[in-house]
């Protein structure tokens, strides 16, 4: 047994002193706990849970042109996909999902972390992602039109392993040619992917930018809308109702519009991006209105947006009206509902030993997490 000594614990419940045992992976003790075997002395800082990303793309590395990815060899991408999920833990992510790349890349990934082949946060992935033929993502997605092929695509990813199934309901940014907010899948193919899901007790989630695609999607039964950048009152409000997650990923729009076409990122995708985030505000205005449940998530792998920087998404979440309180709830608590996994999100006994170590306290410092002392990975310290 290992016991963090000295700290504030600070998690969706509040900020108490505490110290926290761990062993085998498992959070055994919180609060006054016996002598472990060994001991890490935090005297003034505070013990979080471990962050969990519910949307990134594990072997795309964040250049500017995310077209050239597809030109890299499996070799390659699995590389890349090491060196991405090393750099995710050490931030402190200690779980994330992906939501599609090539074949069986992430879900193997997921398998060499869980077998201490290599050091990483957990993966939970989608396999291939869903997409109508020619559609947004297309080029390593899995293509199909029609209820059936959808139900048939869905079923494929679900016998490789996929912890979620992953659907385009409307177009995107970095496809070049696709129409952003234009629907793609329809609400009768999003029910075939959600019907096959659900038998298997797996969520959904739906690459969403248009109004009309996250209404087909949140219709359709959908576990979570993914970006929702051009989000109305209407359909904000079905989301809530329907206990549709929102997945806002702002690092992706953020990071393009920053970096813009002086940096390399293709001109179109950088006008989309900048149509896109003009809109993104009155999304946010209308999820908070309504009252929408908000999972942490960044797209991570797209443009400019690396592994590493995912702990910015707290402070852009709290810059678009998040208080730091409800980004920690998002990127802990609600993230581990989302993705199905009541062990996740707190630091509490019988909850697995995924944690950081942080100077100060993120309830009231969104910063907090981007500079963490140590990380704990399943109970083993990755950083």
């Amino acid at each position: 047994m290992h016991v963090l000594t000295g700290g504030l614990v600070s998690d969706a419940d509040g900020a108490r002193e505490a110290d926290v045992a761990i062993e085998n992976g498992e959070i055994v003790a919180v609060g006054d706990v016996p002598e472990g075997d060994s001991q890490t002395d935090v005297s003034g800082q505070v013990i979080a849970p471990g962050l969990i990303d519910t949307h990134v793309h594990v072997s795309m590395d964040g250049r500017p042109d995310v077209s050239t990815v597809f030109g890299d060899s499996p070799y390659t991408a699995g590389y890349r996909t090491v060196a991405n999920l090393e750099a995710a833990v050490e931030a402190g992510v200690t779980t994330v999902r992906d939501l599609g790349s090539r074949e069986t890349l992430a879900l193997d990934a997921g398998a060499a972390v869980d077998d201490g082949v290599l050091d990483g946060p957990r993966v939970l992935g989608a396999g291939e992602a869903i997409v109508m033929t020619g559609g947004h993502g297309h080029p390593f997605g899995y293509e199909a039109d029609g209820t059936d092929e959808v139900l048939k695509g869905a079923r494929e990813q679900l016998k490789r392993g996929a912890d979620v199934v992953k659907c385009m309901a409307t177009g995107g940014v970095l496809t070049a040619g696709a129409v952003t907010g234009s629907p793609e899948l329809t609400e009768d193919e999003l029910r075939a992917a959600v019907s096959a899901a659900s038998a298997k007790g797996v969520p959904t989630a739906a690459h969403a930018h248009g109004e009309e695609g996250i209404k087909n999607a949140v219709r359709a039964g959908i576990s979570s809308v993914e970006h929702g950048t051009f989000m109305d009152r209407e359909a904000a409000e079905m989301m809530a109702d329907n206990g549709t997650y929102w997945v806002p990923t702002a690092s992706a729009l953020v990071n393009i519009v920053e970096n813009g076409i002086e940096a390399g990122i293709p001109e179109e995708a950088v006008e989309k991006a900048e149509d896109a985030a003009s809109r993104f505000e009155r999304a946010w205005e209308h999820a908070l209105e309504a009252g929408v449940d908000i999972a942490m998530g960044t797209d991570a792998g797209t443009p400019f947006n690396y592994f590493g920087d995912i702990p910015r998404e707290l402070e852009l979440m709290v810059d678009y009206g998040l208080e730091p309180d409800a980004a920690l709830e998002a990127a802990t608590v609600n993230a581990a509902a989302l993705v199905g996994r009541d062990d996740l999100g707190r630091v509490a006994e019988g909850y697995r030993a995924d944690l950081v170590v942080l100077e100060t306290d993120p309830n009231t410092d969104a910063t907090a997490w981007q500079s963490p002392t140590a990380v704990f990975a399943d109970g083993k310290r990755v950083s």
